[in-house]
């Protein structure tokens, strides 16, 4: 692996913001310094943009096996890392489900060979399959996933038996999706009465109501106190949530965290009209003062970390009407693109997008040596030039599915070098690497 010596750039890490070289030797971080004239195979001349650790996306949906019609690993990494997200996370609701060890590793073996990015996989939780979820081994393994709401095949997670002998006894970090699934069943029924099939997307988040989200977390909450349970909340939707969260306590020390998502910190219902099925996910975008309350508790400290929820379906997938389009939509690659325009607005600061896009995911799954830029540290890195405007086009869309609910718009910044484990795999807008990632490894 060839060295590689970035100079002259803008270091945004752990609360501060300076200007340092930056040596990397072996995929390591080898040496910080004010100026550094090591010899290295490859120098990259940094002067007027900011270097930040990659993005630990803890939640996107790849879609293989058994969905690789609208989404791959392959693809879906490379989107990613053009997106400078270095690492990410993936749920088991893939075809079939990841309910077996000898399932999940399987698809360990496939992102061995494929993965663009670093990557860890969850193992998905169902009403029948303790036994293998209580062989999860965590230091190798990111999670254990349960969807205390409507998933795909044999997920729901309903069975209050089932939840108390996750929450009692799983090994690792427990990772949710919380809607009542008999709140939104009701709501869904009501509607239908009213409008039979000409129920339209805007109606989803009174569907996928705020009521069901806070029954289900708040569930969540309860049992994770009762059993001592690490659980990490996924997608919070309202206001409303956030008052479940604790900000007094170090992240560290914290036994329930969550999680808050691109779609819910930029979109909100107004914006149905003309995206319509596009941003369609589940939990629902929901109104103004929602996305308001999710912003104000990231800052706070209530929220952990931001993600994704990546989760592509197909163009004609996404075309057909409300009741039968899936929930669900791309954003790895322009994730940081979109946090970065919320700072040039004035809603968070850069060293709060680090903070919750790396440090915090890298502490609250205790991941080894990654999420800073620290010496010793795998470099897994993202350049960005803050005053280079980018226009998101279908024919720059690396996922899978070919569209984005961003298509059209310009961002006010361009990520330049992604860097995973010290590998250049981006740079000025192409991919540059076939080396794959490494799998994520979990101090626990």
């Amino acid at each position: 692996m060839p060295s590689i010596l970035i100079k002259a750039a803008t270091l945004v890490n752990e609360g501060k913001t300076e200007q340092a070289d930056v040596y990397i030797n072996y995929g390591r971080i080898e040496m910080i310094a004010q100026e550094i004239n090591h010899p290295a195979d490859q120098v990259i001349s940094a002067e007027g943009l900011y270097l930040l650790p990659g993005l630990i996306d803890d939640q996107v949906h790849f879609r293989e096996p058994g969905l690789t019609h609208k989404a791959d690993i392959w693809h879906e990494s490379r989107a990613a890392v053009a997106g400078g997200t270095t690492s990410f996370m993936e749920m088991p609701n893939t075809v079939p489900n990841t309910l077996t060890q000898r399932l999940l590793e399987e698809k360990y073996q496939i992102a061995s060979k494929t993965s663009l990015a670093n990557y860890s996989f969850f193992m998905g939780a169902a009403n029948d399959n303790l036994d293998e979820v209580l062989k999860t081994d965590p230091k190798t393994v990111c999670g254990v996933k349960v969807f205390m709401g409507s998933s795909t095949g044999n997920m729901l997670v309903d069975n209050d038996k089932t939840l108390e002998g996750i929450f009692r006894n799983a090994p690792t970090l427990v990772a949710t999706h919380c809607e009542d699934e008999a709140i939104i069943q009701a709501n869904l029924a009501t509607f239908k009465a009213k409008y039979g099939d000409h129920i339209t997307p805007n109606m989803h988040p009174l569907i996928r109501s705020a009521e069901a989200c806070y029954k289900s977390s708040s569930h969540a909450v309860a049992l994770a106190k009762q059993f001592g349970t690490r659980l990490h909340i996924l997608h919070i939707s309202t206001a409303g949530e956030t008052d479940l969260f604790d900000s007094d306590i170090a992240l560290k020390d914290k036994k329930i965290t969550a999680e808050a998502c691109i779609h819910h910190l930029w979109f909100s219902d107004e914006d149905y009209a003309a995206k319509g099925n596009l941003i369609k996910w589940n939990p629902a975008v929901k109104t103004k003062a929602d996305r308001k309350g999710i912003r104000q508790a990231l800052l706070t400290g209530k929220l952990d970390v931001i993600a994704t929820d990546h989760a592509p379906h197909s163009w004609e997938e996404k075309s057909r009407p409300y009741l039968e389009a899936p929930s669900g939509g791309p954003l790895v690659q322009f994730a940081l693109q979109a946090l970065l325009d919320l700072v040039k607005e004035g809603v968070f600061t850069l060293e709060q997008i680090v903070q919750k896009t790396a440090h915090n995911t890298a502490i609250c799954f205790q991941l080894t040596n990654r999420g800073f830029i620290r010496e010793g540290y795998m470099a897994d890195l993202v350049l960005v030039d803050l005053n280079k405007p980018y226009t998101v086009e279908r024919s720059k869309i690396l996922s899978k599915c070919g569209w984005s609910p961003f298509e059209g718009h310009t961002f006010s910044s361009s990520i330049t070098h992604t860097i995973v484990s010290g590998n250049v795999v981006f740079k000025d807008g192409e991919i540059c690497s076939d080396l794959p990632g490494q799998r994520l490894i979990f101090d626990r």
